[in-house]
């Protein structure tokens, strides 16, 4: 049996985060293509994090800056090794081609974070995101991590131009992968306008673009009370932290509720879902998890 190590940056959350669910898809599809998988990360275990046991994949706890990782490679032996965002490819890169030469080295970008920095960038300085802003460290770490790789996999055709178009990185480099939805997992009914109410949002608060959109809520929330006096906004979301929760005022109807155990059963009984990063410029295109 083929084996695939993937070396992650956290442990998979696909219940708090687009990043965890994606990154269980890409699991669920090794495995539905017979590899044997086994999940590596130097991250501390988190209370959401999925049972991988139960999804038949091994997990093994590993150490940054560590020659332990030497030896536990090369006894595995892996066929392919995906790096989860350039930061794993960077610390674990070189031992890998060091100790497993013919492995396939794949590099699961997940948002562009050259990409996400530039906007964070702007976003702060209140104005649209300039080409200039692309070009920073970081983007020199991400796009160097890229070409020492043998594959990326890039969530948006939008990533999939820039590469291409603005750091002039070849095609055969790159494939495009976004969200793979498991349709089995939708409801097969679903709540009608009239059994549904109020207004919802949800993301994970440790992704800094998801708390500048509450912010954002925040500012636009007592313009849509005017019109409805009765909407309540349900923001979900993981690990909301102390700034997060004092903006909880029931009496505004702007009700922090936390963590969510199924993003599609709160999705459903809500009428509206906000994503406000596709009104601001800055924020737009790779920012919340709807």
């Amino acid at each position: 049996m083929k084996k695939v190590l993937v070396i992650g940056y956290v442990w998979p959350e696909p219940n708090s985060s687009a990043a965890g669910s994606h990154m269980l898809s890409i699991l669920r599809l090794y495995k539905r293509q017979g590899w044997q998988v086994e999940f590596a990360t130097p991250a501390q275990r988190t209370e959401h994090m999925i049972d991988l046991a139960a999804e038949d994949i091994s997990s093994q706890s590993i150490v940054l800056n560590c020659d332990s990782f030497d030896a536990y490679i090369a006894q595995y032996a892996p066929d392919v090794v995906m790096f989860d965002r350039f930061m794993m490819e960077e610390q674990f890169g070189w031992r890998v081609e060091k100790h497993c030469p013919d492995a396939l080295r794949v590099l699961d970008t997940e948002d562009l974070q050259c990409l996400r920095q530039a906007r964070h960038l702007a976003h702060k300085a209140n104005r649209a995101m300039t080409t200039a802003d692309l070009f920073s460290d970081i983007a020199k770490r991400e796009i160097a991590a890229i070409l020492r790789c043998d594959l990326s996999l890039i969530i948006s055709d939008f990533e999939m131009q820039l590469l291409q178009d603005t750091f002039k990185v070849d095609k055969h480099l790159l494939q495009h992968l976004p969200f793979m939805v498991d349709l089995s997992q939708l409801p097969v009914q679903t709540l009608g306008f009239n059994e549904r109410q109020h207004f919802m949002t949800i993301g994970n608060f440790r992704h800094a673009p998801n708390w500048d959109a509450v912010l954002y809520l925040q500012q636009i929330w007592p313009l849509i009370r005017q019109q409805l006096p009765q909407a309540e906004l349900h923001i979900y979301g993981s690990y909301p932290p102390p700034k997060a929760t004092a903006l909880h005022n029931p009496k505004a109807g702007f009700l922090i509720k936390g963590w969510a155990d199924d993003a599609f059963v709160v999705m459903e009984q809500a009428r509206v879902c906000l994503a406000p990063c596709a009104l601001v410029p800055a924020l737009k295109a790779s920012c919340w998890m709807p």
